[in-house]
């Protein structure tokens, strides 16, 4: 369920589970989706819709032992308006429920924002959306337990907290502890960092050579403005903090600006990927490319994104590149989880 460009999909498939069909709304993330399942010679179908508008007599997908997903987070996002239930998007929440009742899966496994916890119900209790959540799964026999995972902790260059629920027929479930720690841990290697994971990538193609995105997405979309904006910022640092710039380079930016025009540390695991901006190389004067994006993310370099690489910031109908990757939940983190899930079952 709300498949996106397949981050989860992939986890769960290296875990050791078939995938019967995606469900996903947006169109260029089916384009990816179709893509990849054609590149592995997968049987798995693709139900480009609103979700909300899927008969489930007409998913004919047989026995389920597990139904994932993670639905859309901007209702419960702590970076948004936390309108919760009053954005339509929350209650997309609940159309696990809907799912798990029809199709009866052995498991289910719920990623989502740690605004989860808190977001208030329409009577206006704190933390009541999660748990009506949960006591609807308990009601049709689940046993439900959820935990924050830090992407970071499983291999991901990338400090990304999320909420993972796994709602089970027993109480045998155990969520996967971490496999990477903080430098000078003695027991686990070290949270592995943005410069290790793109250090080995070619020079990008540049926007301005050549109109057609390559197939491995390793392309700089960079606009000679932004170029100019971010010289002279230092690696981990964003340009809003950099008073000693000239004013028209920081421009109408402001110290609360900590995301945009921000050059990531090489030494350091990336901050959390999102939708609105895109981080720039720490070394480079440009923005990442939508393949350093997918290294920083934890997807294999086989694998292919569909659909066009729109700019820095703006809103779109369907999901560029950057979208469709920082969207999506990196394939480490839900494999590790989907490994103890199928020990369960």
């Amino acid at each position: 369920m709300f498949s996106g460009a397949g981050g989860m999909d992939l986890g769960v498939l290296q875990a050791g589970f078939e995938i019967a069909a995606c469900v996903e709304c947006d169109k260029f993330c089916c384009e990816t989706l179709r893509e990849t399942i054609l590149r592995s010679s997968r049987s798995t179908k693709v139900f480009q819709t609103d979700i909300r508008q899927l008969e489930l007599s007409t998913l004919n997908v047989g026995r389920i032992d597990l139904l994932f997903g993670g639905s859309p987070c901007q209702a419960f996002s702590l970076a948004g308006k936390k309108l919760s239930l009053e954005d339509e998007r929350g209650e997309l929440l609940f159309e696990f429920i809907r799912f798990a009742h029809a199709i009866k899966p052995r498991a289910i496994m719920v990623e989502q924002v740690k605004g989860i916890l808190t977001a208030k119900d329409l009577t206006g209790k704190v933390g009541g959306v999660f748990e009506t959540f949960v006591h609807q799964l308990e009601n049709l026999g689940y046993v439900v337990k959820w935990q924050v995972l830090s992407a970071v902790n499983f291999g991901v260059a990338q400090r990304r907290d999320r909420i993972f629920l796994v709602a089970s027929t027993n109480d045998k479930f155990s969520f996967p502890s971490p496999t990477h720690g903080e430098q000078g841990n003695l027991f686990l290697p070290t949270f592995k960092t943005v410069g290790e994971v793109i250090q080995n990538l070619p020079p990008p193609k540049k926007k301005f050579d050549t109109n057609e995105i390559p197939l491995d997405s390793h392309f700089d979309i960079t606009p000679p403005r932004d170029c100019e904006r971010i010289h002279g910022v230092p690696e981990g640092k964003y340009l809003s903090s950099q008073t000693h710039l000239p004013k028209e380079q920081i421009g109408g930016l402001t110290k609360k600006d900590t995301t945009k025009f921000l050059r990531l540390d090489r030494n350091k695991p990336a901050n959390t990927l999102r939708g609105g901006e895109i981080f720039f190389h720490p070394t480079e004067d440009r923005y990442l490319t939508p393949r350093e994006y997918m290294r920083i993310h934890g997807y294999p370099d086989d694998y292919v994104l569909c659909g066009p690489i729109r700019g820095r910031s703006g809103t779109a109908k369907n999901l560029d590149q950057y979208r469709q990757i920082s969207n999506s939940v990196p394939p480490p983190l839900a494999k590790a989880v989907a490994e103890k899930i199928l020990e369960v079952l």
